[in-house]
């Protein structure tokens, strides 16, 4: 297992409350969406990074200082965390029409 997984944990990093406007941020769009999924994906130094899926397809992120940080901030906002990018998730997000133009420029650009 790569060092810095977020499936690699010990018992004294799990300890620990996340930081309340993280954990208010997560727990507002799972309100605003009918519920939320989360999906967590370590991004380096920056630490990481929070994709959640609402039930109504709209999706947004919020960043943590690492990955047991995020699983934290998840478990106190009541959001379940999926381990990977399973199909069924992926199929229920619904990209936006200024997302898929912004895309396609940064495609076209290259």
């Amino acid at each position: 297992m790569a060092e810095g997984s977020d499936t690699t944990l010990t018992a004294e990093q799990t300890a620990g409350a996340a930081p309340t406007g993280l954990v208010t941020g997560i727990r507002s769009f799972a309100a605003a969406h009918g519920g939320a999924k989360a999906v967590i994906e370590y991004v380096g130094k920056r630490g990481a990074r929070i994709v959640l899926v609402g039930t109504d397809g709209a999706w947004g992120d919020q960043f943590a200082e690492d990955t047991v940080t995020a699983r934290e901030a998840c478990a106190q906002a009541g959001v379940a965390v999926e381990n990977a990018w399973e199909r069924e998730l992926m199929d229920q997000m619904r990209p936006s029409n200024d997302l898929w133009r912004s895309m396609a420029r940064r495609t076209m650009s290259r």
